[in-house]
């Protein structure tokens, strides 16, 4: 059976042995658990069924259990995610998903606490102390059934009036393990197919798709169920989820809980990234007005 999952991390978990064309480097910093996974070549990414690129996948205690992240945390995945971004020019940060569809909604939430600068002049950035800010803009494009556009074509329209240097795109995953949702962060420079997570695949977002370099970043918040099915009772048993278990998502009681805190760890990971020379509080502030 074909087990379900975005995480690299769980796909090269169940590939057998040894994986060529794969390098998979574990660190630990604060309460987070890093494992960064070079998928080097075509041999690497047949394996594990991802395409050629880095892929960083951040553990952490579960989301909706905890109240807030130490700074530790959040600074490791921010650097993880400037670690990938081009030196300077302007950053789109596109958050993906339906806003009405609760397991579906982090990257509307995550967009909604990105600190925008792009239309902050040079005087009033000097002014302000912010001479180093550097230009970000967001845009949360709603999913094909809302407006009748691919996401894709929105972007490309977007990118092609404003020229950015980078893409960073925000969405839902999904897991092959209960254990994982909303514990694990994952970003990658491969870019991303929206509504993946959720069993609505659209077009591809990708460097060569866009124009220019994307970097995916996800929470999973579903398990498809006959994923869960057979993670439960073993590849062996008779899986009964089938063939309706393929239209079905699994996803935690607390999941309004669980996206709202995502959205928050993300995005001010994100923040982080893009503006280093700023405090994650002072941040925090400037979004949410806490």
């Amino acid at each position: 059976m074909n087990l379900r999952t975005d995480l690299a991390l769980e796909q090269h978990e169940m590939a057998p042995g040894r994986v060529p064309g794969v390098q998979i480097e574990k660190r630990r910093v604060g309460g987070a658990a890093l494992t960064t996974i070079h998928v080097t070549d075509e041999a690497g990414a047949k394996s594990i069924r991802r395409p050629v690129g880095t892929y960083v996948t951040a553990e952490l205690k579960s989301i909706w259990q905890e109240s807030a992240f130490g700074q530790q945390e959040i600074e490791a995945i921010a650097q993880e995610i400037e670690a990938l971004l081009p030196k300077s020019g302007t950053a789109l940060v596109c958050g993906l998903g339906n806003e009405n569809i609760t397991p579906d909604a982090l990257g509307p939430k995550c967009c909604d606490l990105i600190f925008t600068t792009r239309h902050i002049p040079k005087p009033m950035q000097k002014q302000l102390g912010f001479e180093q800010l550097r230009p970000v803009a967001r845009i949360t494009p709603g999913v094909l059934g809302q407006n009748g556009m691919e996401t894709g074509e929105i972007l490309l329209g977007i990118i092609q009036r404003i020229s950015p240097a980078v893409l960073i795109t925000v969405d839902a995953l999904a897991s092959r393990r209960l254990e994982r949702l909303g514990c694990t962060v994952q970003i990658s420079n491969t870019g991303i197919t929206p509504g993946s997570g959720v069993g609505n695949a659209r077009k591809e977002i990708s460097e060569q798709t866009m124009g220019v370099p994307v970097i995916a970043i996800g929470v999973p918040t579903v398990v498809d169920a006959s994923t869960l099915a057979c993670d439960l009772i073993g590849q062996d048993g008779e899986i009964k989820a089938e063939p309706n278990g393929k239209k079905m998502m699994v996803t935690p009681r607390e999941i309004d809980l669980l996206i709202e805190r995502s959205a928050r760890l993300v995005a001010l990971a994100v923040n982080k990234a893009l503006q280093p020379h700023m405090a994650v509080d002072d941040m925090a502030l400037l979004v949410s007005g806490e």
